[in-house]
């Protein structure tokens, strides 16, 4: 069931290795099939060394497993949130990536400052609030979900922010695929590197906003210009 969308979030889990965001048992990726009614996702702390697509669970929207032999991820109840609240993203992957993470748990938004963000933010990377201690104390994961929720309902195009930071937690980004939903985890850590780095230079740094207009329009949009068509 599902075997290609398993292969693609297990290549996705290991890519994170890969690329030095996660270690251990840490992060996770998961994506929704193409009708909405399933989900898979990395097992529960499960090591990335000798993972295969056999490993990954298949659940549906009521966190119910519908294959799989192992436990799902623990986040699990924060992605079928967002799955279920924002029908544009059909991947998530969540790590806790040093420097993204940093700027999260200072819970601090990421300025756009330069435009190697503004390929691929629309402006600040959004911090979202603290949870209160009865959203920790009752359904801790779930509430984590509705808060990165609350944030992408305020923006006018979710897919200009393909990222977030949960305050005092870590990153999640998402995409089309898993693939893409990775490959923002690796350009958020990017940038939130750069960032720090610019500040600790120039603490009063800013991003033109005609820069940031023309930088993140000729890669995204119907007036996009950048690479082959």
């Amino acid at each position: 069931m599902l075997d290609e969308l398993k292969e693609l979030v297990c290549q996705a889990n290991l890519e994170l290795v890969r690329q030095g965001l996660v270690i251990y048992t840490w992060g996770n990726v998961s994506a929704i099939d193409t009708k909405r009614q399933y989900v898979v996702i990395k097992p529960s702390g499960v090591s990335y060394t000798g993972m295969s697509p056999q490993d990954m669970v298949i659940v549906n929207l009521d966190g119910e497993v519908v294959e799989g032999e192992l436990l799902p991820s623990s986040d699990l109840p924060t992605h079928l949130e967002l799955y279920r609240q924002c029908p544009n993203i059909h991947s998530i992957a969540h790590t806790h990536s040093r420097w993204a993470t940093s700027w999260a748990q200072a819970a601090r938004s990421i300025p756009a400052l330069g435009t190697t963000h503004a390929d691929y933010f629309y402006g600040d990377v959004p911090c979202s609030r603290a949870l209160t201690s009865d959203e920790i104390n009752k359904n801790y994961e779930l509430n984590t979900g509705k808060v990165i929720a609350e944030v992408l309902h305020k923006q006018e195009d979710v897919n200009a922010v393909p990222g977030i930071l949960v305050a005092n937690h870590g990153p999640f980004t998402w995409g089309i695929t898993p693939s893409e939903a990775v490959y923002h985890s690796v350009v958020l850590e990017t940038i939130a590197e750069m960032a720090y780095h610019t500040l600790v230079l120039n603490p009063t740094a800013k991003l033109n906003q005609d820069l940031l207009d023309k930088h993140y329009h000729r890669k995204h949009g119907k007036s996009a210009y950048y690479g082959q068509k």
